[in-house]
């Protein structure tokens, strides 16, 4: 199935629902849930997905997973996807917060084919047992920490995504705290009891977090000029130690 909403299937008696759409340049799917769970893939582009309690931001051919009856909205960056709508019964190992994940070549080959699906389609024969190997793979799936906790005082969540909207190197903890009238200790313990880290360090964490889109048109070093590191070796360090792979791993299209 392609370019088709899921509330139109989504009564179809089958486990997995598998649905190929095509979302024009910063498309914004706005505040919204599903019934089933939702395995969600870039085949092109970079989606962020955002909740009340974060954001994950996902590369071309990742995915993220999202627990069903989340409330989310995705942001769209000349995004191709191919999602897979499940039934919560019959994945119960299925994470309780969104989680971003790796996509093995065999993955990616069943979630062609399954968009290929009709909404009906035979459980005896291929088709269920295309149905049934994906959610064997997904299962095995590694995940990537490429998410950004948000504080769940309003004050403090509206800084941070103003903050993830355009992160700025310059930015302090004194400026703030005088944002929300307040002393540089008292915020930054506030801050600390929300999130269990300092905002120095979940301010770094967000520079790094918002290199991922860059990536698809940036080469490493304006990236990391952009972002306010030295040289593109001090960024490259940081995004590897805090994300488990380099930068370059990520860039689709060098200059």
């Amino acid at each position: 199935m392609r370019n088709v909403p899921i509330a139109s299937v989504d009564a179809v008696a089958r486990a997995v629902l598998a649905i190929g759409t095509d979302y024009v340049p910063g498309h914004l799917l706005d505040w919204h849930e599903h019934r089933r769970a939702q395995f969600l893939y870039g085949a092109t582009g970079v989606m962020i997905v955002e909740t009340a309690d974060g954001t994950w931001t996902v590369p071309t051919e990742r995915a993220v997973l999202i627990p069903a009856m989340t409330r989310h909205r995705v942001r769209m960056l000349d995004v191709s996807t191919r999602s897979l709508y499940i039934e919560p019964g019959a994945v119960p190992w299925w994470p309780r917060a969104c989680t971003v994940v790796d996509v093995t070549p065999l993955l990616r080959e069943l979630l062609l084919a399954a968009v290929d699906l009709d909404a009906d389609y035979d459980l005896a024969g291929r088709e269920g047992a295309v149905a049934a190997l994906l959610l064997h793979e997904i299962a095995s799936l590694g995940s990537l920490p490429l998410h950004v906790d948000l504080p769940s005082a309003p004050d403090l969540a509206e800084l941070c995504r103003e903050y993830l909207a355009g992160p700025d190197v310059r930015l302090t903890n004194r400026d703030w705290a005088r944002r929300l009238a307040m002393s540089e200790r008292a915020f930054t313990r506030r801050f600390q009891r929300e999130l269990g880290t300092s905002p120095a360090a979940w301010r770094t964490r967000a520079r790094l977090v918002s290199a991922v889109p860059l990536l698809r048109e940036r080469t490493v070093t304006q990236v990391a000029t952009r972002l306010g590191y030295s040289s593109p070796a001090s960024f490259t360090a940081a995004f590897s130690r805090t994300f488990g792979m380099a930068p370059s791993a990520l860039v689709t299209n060098r200059q």
